[in-house]
């Protein structure tokens, strides 16, 4: 059994069961540090309902009403063809359909929130998502076969919008185990089709904290998640591309900076706040190939990420 963060909340939310409950203890029992991540997760359980329900809030419109509560019986209807939610985030990728959906199935609250918030939510992350404006210049020294494009691909929106939600509590509490990412690794390498090398970006001031399987599009999408010494996350994603190689270019998406390029038919997005770190510096370390490599002992390419053949 993996204790990451999915099974840790199940654990928390009394989603588990009883057998998964007593091998689960166990774990806690033997590991100080994984009682403290359950307790925290304990500690943000709290009646967000009761809260919200005495908030002095102005009457939603009736037209309001009316196009919310049509979303939420689309909503009610859809429901049954989705797929549980693991309790492992290994698994995770093959049951979700995008990012999306895995983000909300991920964080569940303990205290269900009321349909109409939770759809008015929704609707406010689909506008979020339109909103990317391209502000990108090329960077000399890299190697193209093809300019720019002003255009931000669906899966980097996805993905910026997803890592807006992250804080910085969120990844400090969430260090995977080794045994865990390279589990994860694994199966990225075996299931998905992708040899990903985790690049060690401590020279960039950068900790190398998680990675992540998640889908776009019945595609995979993986997100590594790095913290710096002070300040929000940053994440690498990558996403196989079969396009010509693309230069690097800076773009700002759902209120976050993101730099992007493709090398070998894969797309590659890092993702951080505006007042953060120097994305383009990053990149640059990444596309040149000059970073050294995490948890070398998964067999793969010298490339970051390079398609498995």
């Amino acid at each position: 059994m993996v204790a990451d963060d999915a099974l840790l909340m199940a654990y928390v939310d009394g989603e588990l069961s009883s057998q998964q409950n007593q091998e689960l203890e166990r774990l806690i029992d033997a590991s100080p540090d994984l009682a403290q991540r359950v307790s925290r997760l304990m500690a943000s359980c709290l009646p967000y309902e009761e809260a919200f329900a005495r908030q002095n809030l102005p009457p939603v419109p009736e037209s309001l009403k009316l196009s919310i509560a049509a979303l939420a019986a689309q909503h009610s209807a859809a429901r049954p063809a989705q797929q549980t939610v693991p309790t492992s985030g290994v698994n995770s990728a093959d049951k979700a359909d995008s990012v999306f959906s895995r983000l909300f199935a991920f964080f569940q609250p303990k205290f269900a929130w009321p349909a109409l918030t939770f759809v008015a939510g929704a609707a406010c992350y689909a506008l979020v998502l339109q909103v990317g404006a391209f502000s990108g210049a090329l960077k000399p020294g890299f190697d193209t076969a093809a300019p720019a494009v002003a255009q931000t691909s669906p899966w980097v929106q996805q993905a910026a919008a997803y890592q807006h939600l992250y804080t910085r509590e969120t990844v400090a509490y969430g260090a995977q185990p080794p045994e865990a990412v390279t589990q994860t690794l694994a199966d990225i390498r075996q299931i998905d089709g992708l040899a990903l090398r985790v690049p060690d970006l401590s020279s960039a001031g950068l900790t190398f904290k998680r990675v992540q399987r998640l889908r776009f599009n019945n595609k995979a999408l993986i997100q590594l998640v790095y913290l710096p010494a002070n300040g929000a996350p940053v994440a690498l994603c990558v996403m196989k591309e079969p396009k010509p190689d693309q230069s690097i270019a800076q773009q700002s998406v759902a209120q976050m900076n993101v730099v992007t390029w493709r090398q070998s038919e894969l797309g590659y997005a890092l993702i951080g706040e505006p007042e953060g770190v120097d994305l383009n510096a990053v990149a640059r370390l990444v596309a040149d190939r000059s970073a050294a490599q995490l948890f070398a002992g998964v067999p793969a390419p010298m490339w970051i990420a390079a398609i498995q053949r």
